[in-house]
C-alpha cells in the first residue's frame, strides 16, 4: 500500500450560458455545467434539471445557448456564477466587445496540468 496522498480528479466538461427570450422575474440568463451538453439542453427543454429552467419552461419562455466554454471544470462554472454579471458575458445583451474568459490553470485550480 502506498502512503501517497490521493489526487482528486476534477471532471472536465462544458460550461454554457443560456439567454431567455423574455425575463423570468429578475432572471434573463442561466449558466450551467455538463459533460454532455446536448443531453443537458434536452433535459432543460423538457423542464428537468434546475429549478429556474423548470420555471422558465413552465412559463413558456424560450431560451437559447449563446456561449460555451469547453474543457473546463465546475470550478470555472463557480467563477462564472460569482462574476454575477451574466448579461455582460452574453453576446445578445452585451453592448461591448466580449473579452474571452479563460479558465485558470495550475495544480491549485483543480485543472490537469
Amino acid at each position: 500500500m502506498s502512503n501517497a496522498p490521493e489526487v482528486k480528479r476534477s471532471v472536465v466538461g462544458t460550461v454554457y450560458l443560456l439567454h431567455f427570450a423574455e425575463p423570468y422575474y429578475h432572471a434573463r440568463h442561466y449558466a450551467g455545467f455538463s459533460v454532455n451538453l446536448a443531453r443537458r439542453i434536452n433535459q432543460h427543454r423538457h423542464g428537468r434539471g434546475s429549478r429556474l429552467i423548470a420555471a422558465v419552461v413552465g412559463a413558456e419562455i424560450t431560451f437559447i445557448v449563446v456561449r460555451t466554454w469547453d474543457g473546463v471544470t465546475r470550478a470555472f462554472e463557480r467563477r462564472v456564477h460569482r462574476a454575477r454579471h451574466l448579461a455582460e458575458m452574453c453576446p445578445i445583451c452585451s453592448r461591448r466587445w466580449l473579452r474571452p474568459m479563460a479558465p485558470r490553470t495550475g495544480p491549485d485550480m483543480g485543472q490537469h496540468p
